[in-house]
Formats: structure tokens, sequence, C-alpha cells
């Protein structure tokens, strides 16, 4: 560089850097991958100085799940001898893959390393940075407890020294595979978990944790009854599906299948270059190529975005029709109300069918579904928040608040008429009692329609807003509000239900009534109906009337 007090301009020659003398005593600089683990090191430690309740959440969550490796480790250790342990074993590791490659999915933000689009500006090669990466990804609660599990399935199935040696290796693969296959997964939709759609996807993860708790504990209990024999033709197939293939091969060794075992090990080692290869490229086309959001949108683009929505062609005309179109776009594209929606959809299904399914459930079970569907008509108006205001300017007389209301309840019948029926004719089916299918049709249809006068009711009564960011349903101040109008609403409901549901015990213990069963079937759609239009219309002069207190109610998140 020049003198400041030199008026010659700067030459490239002047702008070179100066080279520091390397000596004894000067610090060596640090390797990118000893850099990256430090960073992923500070990036935890600094995330539990935020507050003393997220640091103590983490440490009862760590513990939690070091002391549940602890068991299965135990366990498996326990099994060691058992006629049918590597089929569970083999199953085990391959569960745990697919933990590894959904769970970036739905917990993006879990780790800030996983989003290598804040180092795109660096200047660093792919290759090295997947190999930093690689091994900031082995640093964590999540791997130590993959590694125990992992531990505990090879010893579970190494006899000898040659099957504890290669237990050593497989156990190394098969946790190098699980760690590159998230990574993969994770650069590949890193576009996908930053947008909107990332963030709805992370809104429905408990929801698919709660139906893979309920497939897990369906597939326990039946593996309970019958032992571990029922695994072993699906262990016949993971056995060579990687890195299960790497706990395979440690059997095999056990079991003298030498060239079982090597071929079982060269396709965990593929599995992982492989994986390491994609996410290199991968990694390279995301530090190279120029985001879609900074590209401009073509003419044809626009016109085919701007282009109505196809299935709102067949609603009826007139504010009906507007306002249906409205609730349907709210449940196709709010994070919250999509996730209400199909966390209601899925609980709906589980409950009465894995209940008959496993033998212990009633044909009765299949009103849940309506009731699960019934509980969205429960604050209508704070699912629209702030937005409430531009509907607010339409209602002016309570005729305008009954077209919006009974709107929007024709819409949440467009999902659950036809889905409360699936449900009760799945859950028929699997018991096999057609004969009461009339009956328990028409109670879930006498269900759903007092729900929804109840929830009309409510929602115009006890309304309260429902935060747009993070996972609370519920904003600070308004937890009675919400327990008063869905537990409340959900009393009241129970109590409008009593006259079918009298009539169904009539007629079940008289005699000579189960052949009157099938006239619940009309009763209950008539009185549902009637409930229906009841409460739509006390909710409409409520509504109309407390305008600016729904709006204020709704508006405070």
């Amino acid at each position: 560089m020049t003198h400041p007090a030199d008026p010659r301009p700067a030459g490239p020659a002047d702008l070179r850097p100066v080279p520091v003398p390397a000596g004894p005593g000067a610090p060596r600089p640090a390797g990118l991958t000893a850099t990256v683990v430090r960073l992923k090191l500070s990036l935890l430690r600094n995330g539990l100085r935020q507050s003393d309740g997220r640091r103590a959440a983490f440490v009862v969550s760590a513990v939690a799940a070091l002391l549940f490796a602890a068991l299965q480790l135990l366990g498996l250790i326990a099994l060691r001898g058992h006629a049918h342990a590597a089929s569970l074993v083999g199953l085990l590791t391959a569960v745990l893959a697919l933990g590894w490659a959904v769970m970036p999915l739905f917990f993006p933000s879990g780790d800030e390393t996983l989003d290598p689009t804040r180092l795109v500006m660096l200047p660093l090669r792919p290759r090295p940075l997947v190999r930093a990466l690689l091994a900031a990804s082995l640093v964590g609660v999540g791997p130590l407890v993959t590694l125990m599990l992992l531990a505990g399935s090879a010893v579970c199935v190494a006899h000898g020294t040659a099957a504890g040696v290669v237990a050593a290796l497989a156990v190394a693969l098969a946790l190098l595979v699980c760690v590159a296959l998230a990574r993969a997964v994770a650069i590949a939709n890193i576009r996908l978990l930053t947008s909107r759609r990332g963030r709805d996807l992370a809104v429905l993860s408990g929801l698919v944790i709660a139906i893979g708790a309920q497939v897990v504990n369906f597939g326990a209990q039946r593996l309970g009854v019958s032992g571990l024999a029922p695994l072993d033709p699906v262990y016949a197939v993971v056995r060579w599906v990687p890195p299960a293939s790497a706990v395979g091969a440690v059997d095999s060794v056990s079991r003298g299948a030498y060239g079982t075992a090597a071929a079982q090990l060269a396709l965990t080692v593929g599995a992982l270059v492989l994986l390491v290869a994609a996410w290199a490229r991968s990694l390279t086309r995301l530090m190279t190529a120029p985001d879609g959001s900074t590209l401009q949108r073509t003419e044809s683009e626009g016109r085919e975005r701007g282009t109505s929505w196809g299935p709102a062609r067949l609603l009826p005309a007139g504010r009906t029709g507007t306002v249906m179109e409205r609730s349907l776009r709210y449940i196709w594209r709010d994070p919250k109300t999509k996730a209400a929606w199909v966390t209601s959809l899925a609980i709906g299904l589980i409950v009465p069918v894995f209940n008959a399914l496993q033998g212990t459930g009633s044909i009765y079970f299949a009103c849940f579904a309506a009731g699960m569907l019934g509980i969205q008509m429960y604050n209508q108006f704070g699912q629209d928040t702030s937005a409430f205001w531009m509907v607010a300017l339409t209602i002016s007389t309570p005729r305008d608040a009954y077209a919006e209301l009974r709107a929007r309840a024709l819409a949440l019948l467009l999902i659950t008429l036809p889905y409360a029926t699936l449900v009760t004719v799945l859950t028929t089916a699997v018991l096999g009692d057609w004969r009461r299918l009339p009956e328990v049709l028409g109670l879930s249809l006498a269900l759903l329609g007092a729900m929804l006068a109840t929830g009309a009711w409510t929602s115009a009564r006890f309304p309260y807003s429902i935060p747009q960011e993070g996972y609370k349903n519920v904003a600070p101040g308004q937890s009675g509000l919400a327990l008063i109008s869905i537990l409340g609403g959900m009393v009241a409901a129970a109590l409008l239900c009593a006259p079918v549901l009298a009539l169904a015990i009539w007629l079940n213990v008289s005699a000579g009534g189960d052949a009157w069963t099938w006239l619940l079937l009309p009763v209950g759609a008539g009185y549902g109906t009637a409930l229906t239009a009841l409460g739509l219309r006390l909710a409409a002069p409520r509504t109309a009337a407390r305008l600016p207190e729904i709006l204020a109610a709704v508006s405070k998140g």
C-alpha cells in the first residue's frame, strides 16, 4: 500500500497481500474442519446462553435421550444369542437411517450448520467444506444416541473376534452413512427448508411424529403377541440396504459367511461414497448457481400465477362461493390452519381404524372423526388474524354475518361430510359390523351438526388470536378464552346430541329395537342440519353486534 502522503495512485502491485513471516513461534492457521467444528460448538454454547429455560430444556432432553439410549444399549446386549436378534437390529438400523433422512426436513432450525447458504460468500471449496461439515455433524446429542444404538446392535449380533473387528468398522460406516444421508437430503432441499413451504413442513412435523408413534406402537403390540419371528422376511431384504447392511455384515461374519459380509460392507461403503458425492455436487450447485428468487419472472409465469383456482369454479356464485374459496385457501396455504386440519384428519382416522385393527376398538369410535373436524368450526375469526378487518368491512347487518358464517360452515362440510363417511365405512369394514353402519353414521352427523352450531356461537362470543410465528396456537393472555371456547363448546355439543344418543341407546336395549336402528341415519342427519341452522341464526346477530370486540381480540397476536 502507498503512504498516506504519497499522491501516486495505488497500482495492482501495491494491493497484493503482504507476506507474514512464519517463525517458530508464529501461530499456525487452523484447518477448515477444526474451524467448523468449533463453530458448531459455539453455536450450541451460545444457544444455551440465551435463557435459563432453554438451557434447562436442553439438559433435560439430552439426559432423557441419553438415558433412553443407554437402556436400549443394555437391552440390545441382553438379546445376544436370541434366534431373531439379527432381524430386530437390522430393522432398527434402517429406522435410524430413516429418522436421519427426514428429521432435517422437519427441524431445519435445529442445526444452523445445516444451512450452507450462510457460507456462500466465503472463499471455500465444496470438497473441503463437505469434510468439515461431516465432522461437525458428528457433534451433538443425536449422533451420540445413534452411536450407542448402533453399537448395541453390533454387539447384539457379534460372536467371535472377527465379528468384533467387523463390528467396529460397521458401526463407524453406519454412523457416517446416517449423517451423510441427513446432509445430502438437507442440502438438496435447502431452498425449500428456508422458504414458506419449508416452514409449513416444519409445522407439520408433530403430526408425522404422532402418526409414526402410533405405527410403532401398533407394531410393538403385534410383536409382543407373536414375537420377533415376523421380522425375518423383512430382515432378508433390509440386510442388503445400507446402512443396515453394515450390521448385517456383522451377523454374516458371526455365521461364517465372509463373502456375504464383504458384499454387505461394500454396499455400505458404496452408499457412503455416493451420498458424499451427491452432497458435494448439490453444495457446488448451491454455491455457484443463482437463487431463483433473484431471477425475473417471465410474462407467461405471471399469467399462470394469476389464473384462478380450479376447484373454485365449482363453488356457488356470490358471497357464499367467495367465502368458501377463501376458507379453503386458508386450509391449503396458511401454515397454522393447514397443520390443524391435517392433524385432525390424521388423528380422526388413526384412533378408530387402529383400535379396530388391534381388536380393541368399537364401531362408535368412528364418531371421533366428525368430532375432530368439528373442532375446526371453533374460533373461525381467529384464523383470519389481523386480516379479519377486511371481512368486518363487509358485515353491517345480521344477514351479512349469517351469510359469512353459513359459507364458512359449508366450506367445512365440503371436507367433513365425505371424510366422516369414509372413516365410518373403513371402521365398519375392519370390524365387519355392517348392521350398525347407519346408526354410527347418523350419530356422527348429529355430532357434527352440534359442533357446527356451538362453534359458530363461540366464534362470536369467545374469539382469540392465533400467533402466526412459532408453535403457539393461542396468543399470550388468551388461554382462558381458548379453553372456554373449545371445551365449553364441546360440552355443549355433547349435551345437544343427548336426544339422538338416548334414542340410539333405547333402540339397542329394547326388544326388537335393533331392526329400527337404521332410522338413526335420517334422524341424525336431520337433527344435525337443524342444529346447524339454529346455531348460525343465533350466532349471526351476536357477530354483527360484536365486530369491534372480535377484531380487537383476533388482532392481539
